[in-house]
């Protein structure tokens, strides 16, 4: 008598155990219930900030005179871009660069002038539009004996949004609104609810050209990512 009444006590402890390992595993896998969805947010803009590199070139054989005829070309592009709008303190004229060109042993070619001497007037400014216009008309330095060379990788004009710190907030919230969307209809989906945020990072923010032949437009873009418990 006394086995069995120790068999059931057992048997009891067991089932009572089993339930308590059952709840504890719903637990667990009811907290591990999550979703994790990526937010987008995109927006183009105007560039509010270019940079615009001049480069002219001089070549000859005395460095006092292509000092002044370098010079002088730098008065005509200045006095070029004060007549057609661009302040003073958006012009700044950098030292020339001047490169000897008997200095260099490998090269053995003839050539008619030794010294080859470079300057960049460059302009700085916050209307876009009005420094869009001039670039497109200083073929008319041309009139004046100013060649503006092309000034390559070094030298190209740069546009830039500067104004990304004021729509950074707008647009994360909107990057969230859109990962909730998402996140709803996957809870949907599964018969569940959506709950509270777990986790969410910052976002990541990039801005590009909108395309290559429109450097000024420019494409700022956000992805978030976002997780949230579901509830049932």
């Amino acid at each position: 008598m006394g086995y069995i009444s120790e068999a059931i006590i057992v048997a009891a402890g067991v089932v009572v155990l089993g339930r308590c390992i059952q709840a504890g595993v719903s637990e667990v896998a009811n907290k591990d219930r999550v979703v994790t969805v990526k937010g987008l947010a995109e927006k183009e803009v105007y560039a509010d900030k270019v940079t615009w590199p001049i480069p002219t070139k001089e070549l000859g054989n005395d460095l006092p005179e292509l000092y002044e005829r370098i010079n002088t070309t730098n008065s005509k592009v200045k006095q070029f871009l004060l007549k057609n709008g661009i302040k003073n303190e958006e012009i700044s004229i950098n030292a020339p660069v001047v490169i000897d060109l008997n200095a260099d042993q490998w090269n053995n070619n003839l050539r008619s002038f030794r010294y080859n001497i470079t300057s960049v007037i460059t302009v700085t400014s916050n209307n876009v539009k009005l420094v869009r216009s001039i670039i497109a008309r200083q073929g008319e330095l041309l009139k004046q004996g100013v060649a503006v060379v092309d000034g390559g990788y070094e030298n190209k004009v740069q546009y830039e949004y500067v104004s990304f710190k004021s729509m950074k907030p707008k647009m994360l919230k909107e990057a969230i609104e859109n990962a909730e969307a998402t996140a709803k209809l996957f809870a949907e989906s599964s018969d569940g609810e959506l709950g509270a945020i777990k986790r969410a990072d910052q976002g990541q923010f990039t801005i590009e050209d909108r395309d290559p032949n429109t450097p000024y437009i420019k494409k700022v873009r956000v992805v978030t990512t976002v997780t949230y418990d579901l509830d049932d």
